[in-house]
């Protein structure tokens, strides 16, 4: 449970802390914190991983310790929350999440949870009764792994539902979209649109004619013909996205692939004191210049918003049989995957980009991807020459043992979703062989090896919850329970090590060790409030654990209802 307790002082947090059960509170005075939180503190701090409370004055922490040594931080006006039986720990970082899109998903319509092809039509048939005509209907986050015989959908499911509403709804990894005729038409896409490199137009067998399903790059006429949301939208969009973040114990992520036009939306927020969740925008790699060059006006920002990133593309994902794989998939040998970008580019941006002093980010999911990517690393690293660059590889799902040494060795950043785990862990036996699963999600290889690994979501791909990520990294249960004891259980975490990855880690892979993800005197105000100690139940419950509260900035942000 969490009480909150403003403007107590002496004697009756004396009194409140005895009654709790966390101990008595020393009489020395100590300057007045404007919020104190009494409980099971996990600090993420191995000189003193744990402590009773944390005093915070405006954006800084005061004093974390037992509860005496808080105590005397209580003055008049101190806000004090006490997280009984609870487990208070820095505030969680998500390490990859598109944000903004977060926020439209939140009003567009949900097709994660539809079971069958019906129920994929009639959720867009419902959403589509409500929308005016020609306004396009976007978001969805289907699983077609959901469906008996996993087929996959067809324009001719929605077009008679849709007659007056471009459809555009993309699989749940992004790598691939359903266009109904309409969409299709507003692109100019027909039989005679030739193939796109770095994409796939699935086609009707019979007649040559797009089917609607479009893979990676394909999926590019589409999203090119779709209005830009205004910057009204985009306000409201931001605003849905931090509110929901923070009821999640999210205080801070990275915004991978952020549309550059979208940063204005970052910065009126911040101006306006509006941002709740510390933001770190990484932009598309083929823009390094325009980004480079508003650095260099504005500044790289600062704790709130930074904008000195940039992310790339080198192949797609598992789920749509489009990440790059060394040996053809298993249920389709015609293919080993794309290449969604050109080496050739990808080297040139990756040095560009470093060379203008920008953290390089990029996507890679298939072990010959990843392989891949670690080389243009390797060339970028020695031409530009020796320094603390902390290059990114997002996702680093499937690994030679081989290149996880690598990425150990040479600090290179793997950002990993655990979430991905129990839901790809379903279905990904049909596509790799053993031998590859085996260092799928090799948490506990790259960890041993001595990697600063990173949790994030991948949010909307995935929920937006650092519990639920807990969760699936230490026990790796599928969602389809068919694996209890845990899928490929040998590369399992501790949940100190999750947790850790969610705060510690991500703030290393931001150059933001010290002041953020640790619960320490001096670091950012940031912290989270749980109703359970997760280090103390059954790793089958972490999945049921609850916010209580979320502090941003030394502000709370989120209460729970």
């Amino acid at each position: 449970m969490i009480r909150s307790f403003p403007r107590l002082r002496g004697a009756c947090v004396l009194a409140l802390l005895l009654s709790a059960g966390l101990g008595a509170c020393a009489s020395t005075p100590a300057p007045d914190a404007a919020l104190v939180a009494f409980g099971r503190v996990w600090t993420g701090n191995p000189d003193q991983p744990w402590a009773g409370g944390v005093a915070i004055r405006g954006d800084t922490i005061l004093a974390v310790g037992d509860s005496a040594d808080v105590a005397r931080y209580v003055g008049e006006g101190t806000e004090v929350l006490l997280a009984t039986g609870g487990l208070i720990v820095p505030g969680f970082m998500d390490g990859h999440t598109h944000f903004l899109d977060g926020g439209f998903q939140l009003i567009s319509v949900d097709l994660r949870t539809a079971n069958t092809p019906e129920e994929f039509t009639a959720r867009i048939a419902a959403f589509a009764a409500e929308r005016k005509p020609g306004e396009w209907i976007y978001g969805g986050d289907w699983d077609h792994e959901r469906w008996p015989g996993t087929p996959l959908p067809r324009k001719e499911w929605i077009d008679s539902v849709t007659p007056d509403n471009p459809v555009f709804v993309t699989r749940l990894d992004g790598h691939m979209a359903l266009a109904n005729s309409a969409a299709l038409r507003a692109a100019g896409m027909t039989k005679a649109t030739r193939d796109i490199a770095g994409g796939v137009i699935i086609r009707d067998p019979r007649t040559g004619e797009p089917t609607g399903i479009l893979k990676d790059n394909a999926q590019g006429p589409v999203y090119a013909a779709m209005p830009a949301p205004t910057a009204a939208q985009q306000d409201a969009a931001l605003t849905r996205a931090l509110a929901f973040a923070n009821s999640k114990g999210v205080t801070a992520t990275n915004f991978m692939s952020a549309p550059t036009a979208w940063l204005g939306a970052f910065q009126r927020a911040r101006a306006s004191g509006a941002l709740t969740v510390r933001v770190k925008m990484y932009f598309p790699i083929d823009q390094w210049r325009w980004v480079a060059d508003t650095v260099a006006v504005a500044g790289p920002g600062d704790d709130w918003l930074r904008i000195d990133g940039v992310k790339g593309y080198i192949d797609g994902s598992l789920g749509s049989t489009t990440a790059l794989l060394f040996e053809p998939y298993r249920d389709d040998p015609t293919t080993r995957g794309l290449e969604t970008t050109p080496l050739d580019s990808m080297r040139r941006w990756v040095q560009s980009a470093d060379s203008a002093r920008l953290q390089v980010a990029v996507h890679a999911i298939g072990d010959r991807a990843n392989a891949l990517l670690l080389d243009i690393f390797d060339s970028v690293a020695a031409t530009n020459g020796v320094r603390d660059r902390r290059f990114r590889i997002e996702h680093a799902q499937h690994l030679r043992p081989a290149d996880i040494a690598r990425i150990a060795k040479r600090n290179v950043i793997p950002s990993m979703q655990p979430y991905h785990i129990i839901d790809d862990g379903r279905w990904a036996a049909k596509r790799i062989d053993t031998t590859l699963l085996q260092t799928t999600y090799a948490f506990r290889d790259l960890i041993d090896q001595g990697a600063h690994l990173e949790f994030g979501s991948d949010w909307t791909v995935a929920p937006i919850d650092p519990l639920l990520g807990v969760y699936a990294a230490v026990t790796r249960r599928t969602l389809d329970d068919k694996n209890p004891g845990g899928w490929f259980p040998a590369q399992k975490v501790t949940v100190e090590e999750a947790l850790r990855a969610y705060t510690v880690e991500n703030a290393y892979g931001v150059f933001a060790e010290g002041r953020r993800g640790v619960l320490q005197a001096g670091a950012r105000a940031d912290v989270v409030l749980l109703d359970r100690d997760l280090t103390a139940i059954s790793p089958i419950d972490i999945a049921n654990a609850q916010v209580l509260a979320t502090v941003a900035g030394g502000k709370v942000v989120y209460r729970a209802p």
